[in-house]
């Protein structure tokens, strides 16, 4: 046969010895894997490639075949499908295609090359590529035969633990002839960490040492099926990326732990590069505010902040499981007691650097900011809102910017300074959370927690639920085109707007308030909504579709409101005759957090004016340096400077896009990791919940019943009046959704994070920190959502 490298042409068949990984159009991923085991010296059974040239003809060149199954001796080989979208690094396929074994016989190796070629448009792998985003008319397959071999112990070795993520142990799993790959059996599953302490070190020390020189060949964690025969050789029969692994952190010399921070801000889709860079510095800021220095870190595109420090300090270790609890969330407070009982982070007074100790003039500052907000809260507000007016003025970029490297100068230097709106806008806020937070502990005994979130129920001021209030007044004074709203797709919807050939339904005047907004708002590389209003026509046909009128925002808000003011006089009027002192003191603060609390959106929302200016300055650099302006959010600062000065990255950035993409479709986030990759939460027990129960923590008060919502993409989320929400985070841009949803569920979050909050407001029930809620509930479900109880049923 002559060689495909040597002749050039695109052969119909190959040996196996001469697929590579550049090959991959031509024989598929599986072939490619195998080809560069063979390469690297492992022992492969001998085969040939049936390639994509002859899935292209339509015809199987059944001449060829048979001559190179004649090669190989006849007798039985095993024929597998290789496709070109499958053992890739993001794409493994695992038993979506077909795979016959111990064929033998030219007529039975034809038939079962012509059933992997029918398994390319199954039905299995046709949901596996939807889901995926896989055009199938970009998808080929290629058919690798070759030696059966006849095994006496077969299995799967990863080369990294699958379950934990931990990079420093490899996991088998083991069981008789082929029954471990093909599912219809009970395997064995044992953990390699050390082999040579194993009690069967021979078999085990064999593949731990394949599987490290299989890795080191494709320098990523391998997914390696092996089998052993009655002679006791190892073969590998195949090897693929293990694709569902989350991104190791940087390598370091000790062990390290990362917690993630993006929850805070309701982000668990990967920010861009641009985007990373800003919100390194605003976390680190924010931390930085309580006494504490943590670096923020980049693991697959999310914002970790390495606590390894904090946690090994005496002082700090005591404050951790709190400020987890406050900001973080229930399922980041237990990963952090675990760290914390974990020997190998046990208090070090040696190995921490020394916190940023706040000075006595900035407490002073603070401590007379906050009474002051306490004593006289409407003049706070006041300063509060003036500043976020300046703030908004100071944003916007001189006139005279002209050339890029003008435009760049101006994106490094903008924000240096705040005008002196700090302390107008962040005491008043402080004050107004701790007015919130302190009641509970004062009435610990005298009223309950769900008692102090009625109270806290309607809060005026809160310019998220004003925005959420705004665009429902827009749906209503848009119902005359309430047809044309909800028949034509959000996205062309968006279009139209954009070219100005829609009627006027009040959207400028919208996206002048709020048009700096979206979802992940926090990353600069995110369109905003008056680029892309796809999202609020999306809100407005939902809006559309509520015809009960009790259930109007506006209304249901009023309502609130007024219960939270029966709420509170009820709770005064008891809590004066059972606690006197620290009644009127927890009363005192209610009212004050009645009129302080909603202000804790204002920093954020004066922070975004200045993100809208970068980014408009970003792009008009981006569009002098690439076809798509947006690309410039791939590169970071000093990137783009050396782009203006003739740096070719166009590469970078197509490589960097693809990633993007890639992790935009994880739907999981590990709360937080180990620097060997140990995802924290997957070493605890299991939560014990019952057949049909989901627990979680309850964040707003209440409880539903209705059909569930799984919600993934705000931007074009279709919600029924009374459909329960269910997604993994919520930010202040996914809050229009909760104007029509009948309760709240969420993956992650803190009770005093976004979506809590605004959920309390309308009155809705929200349980959040499920594990898994959007895998474990689907669209459609009859769920009951119990706030007081923190747990999701799920309908028998």
């Amino acid at each position: 046969m002559q060689s495909y490298c040597e002749s050039g042409t695109r052969a119909s068949v190959i040996p196996l010895t001469e697929a590579h990984a550049g090959l991959v159009p031509l024989v598929g991923g599986k072939a490619a894997g195998l080809g560069e085991l063979i390469r690297a010296g492992e022992r492969v059974p001998e085969g040939f490639c049936v390639t994509t040239e002859a899935h292209r003809a339509g015809v199987v060149p059944q001449d060829e075949v048979r001559a190179a199954y004649a090669r190989l001796g006849g007798g039985p080989v095993a024929v597998r499908s290789s496709a070109t979208d499958e053992d890739l690094p993001d794409a493994s396929f695992a038993g979506q295609h077909d795979t016959v074994l111990n064929v033998e016989g030219e007529a039975d190796l034809l038939a079962a090359i012509g059933t992997c070629w029918e398994s390319l448009h199954g039905s299995r792998a046709a949901a596996y590529r939807q889901a995926r985003g896989t055009d199938p008319a970009d998808v080929h397959m290629a058919v690798v035969v070759q030696r059966m071999v006849a095994p006496v112990r077969a299995g799967v070795l990863y080369t990294a633990n699958p379950v934990t993520g931990n990079r420093t142990e490899m996991l088998v799993e083991v069981g008789p002839g082929t029954t471990v790959v093909d599912g219809r059996t009970e395997v064995t599953r044992v953990v390699l960490a050390d082999p040579a302490g194993s009690a069967d070190p021979g078999w085990q020390g064999e593949l731990w040492a394949a599987g490290r020189r299989v890795q080191a060949h494709f320098g990523t964690p391998q997914d390696v099926e092996w089998a052993t025969d009655h002679d006791g050789t190892l073969w590998l029969l195949q090897s693929r990326p293990v694709s569902t692994l989350f991104p190791v952190p940087p390598q370091t010399d000790d062990l390290r732990v990362y917690v993630e921070f993006g929850n805070v801000q309701g982000m668990l889709r990967p920010v861009t590069p641009m985007g990373m860079a800003t919100l390194r510095a605003m976390i680190a800021a924010m931390v930085a505010s309580l006494g504490m220095r943590v670096e923020i870190v980049d693991i697959g595109g999310r914002l970790y902040g390495d606590l390894t420090d904090l946690v090994r300090r005496p002082a700090s270790r005591r404050r951790l499981v709190r400020l987890m609890a406050v900001d973080f969330g229930p399922r980041a407070q237990a990963v952090m007691e675990h760290v914390l009982r974990d020997p190998r982070f046990a208090p070090s007074g040696g190995r921490s650097r020394r916190p940023a100790d706040a000075s006595l003039s900035t407490a002073l500052r603070a401590l007379r900011g906050i009474l002051r907000a306490l004593a006289r809260p409407d003049a706070a507000r006041r300063r509060l809102v003036a500043a976020v007016d300046r703030l908004r003025a100071e944003a916007a970029a001189p006139a005279h910017l002209r050339t890029a490297h003008e435009r760049l100068r101006f994106v490094r230097d903008h924000g240096d300074g705040d005008g002196g709106a700090a302390d107008d806008i962040t005491w008043p806020i402080v004050a107004g959370m701790l007015a919130s937070a302190l009641p509970a502990h004062l009435l610990r005994g005298v009223a309950t927690e769900d008692e102090i979130h009625a109270v806290l129920r309607g809060v005026p001021h809160n310019v998220t639920i004003e925005m959420d209030l705004a665009l429902w007044a827009l749906a209503c004074a848009a119902r005359p085109h309430r047809e044309l709203l909800l028949d034509t797709p959000p996205a062309e919807l968006s279009a139209r707007y954009l070219r100005g050939a829609l009627p006027e339904i009040g959207l400028s005047a919208f996206l002048s308030r709020y048009g700096h907004r979206a979802a992940a708002e926090a990353d600069v590389g995110v369109p905003r909504w008056a680029e892309d209003p796809t999202p609020v026509f999306a809100a407005v046909a939902n809006y559309l579709r509520l015809t009960d009128p009790t259930q109007a925002p506006d209304r249901r808000f009023a309502g609130a409101a007024a219960a939270a003011g029966a709420a509170l006089d009820e709770l005064a009027a008891r809590v004066r005759r059972r606690r006197p002192v620290r009644g009127r003191i927890a009363i005192f603060l209610l009212r004050r957090a009645r009129r302080l609390a909603g202000l804790r959106e204002s920093g954020k929302f004066a922070g975004l004016y200045r993100l809208r200016t970068v980014r408009e300055q970003l792009l008009l650099i981006g569009a002098t340096l690439f076809p798509a302006a947006d690309d410039v959010m791939f590169l970071t600062l000093d990137e783009v400077e050396a782009a203006l000065d003739g740096a070719d990255l166009t590469g970078l950035v197509a490589r960097r896009r693809a990633t993007h993409r890639r992790e935009l479709r994880r739907r999981v986030v590990p709360v937080a990791l180990l620097s060997d990759g140990t995802d924290v939460e997957s070493t605890l027990p299991a939560p014990a919940d019952g057949a049909g129960l989901l627990r979680g923590v309850g964040a707003a008060t209440g409880r539903v019943t209705g059909p569930a919502r799984v919600v993934t993409d705000p931007a074009t989320a279709y919600l029924e009046p009374g459909e329960i929400l269910v997604t993994a985070t919520t930010d202040p841009g996914w809050t229009p959704l909760f104007l029509t949803a009948g309760a709240l569920v969420t993956e992650t979050g803190a009770i005093m994070a976004h979506g809590p909050t605004v959920a309390r407001e309308y009155g809705i029930p929200a349980v959040i920190s499920v594990p898994g809620a959007t895998s474990r509930i689907v669209t459609g479900q009859v769920i009951t959502v119990d706030g007081a109880a923190g747990t999701v049923t799920t309908a028998r």
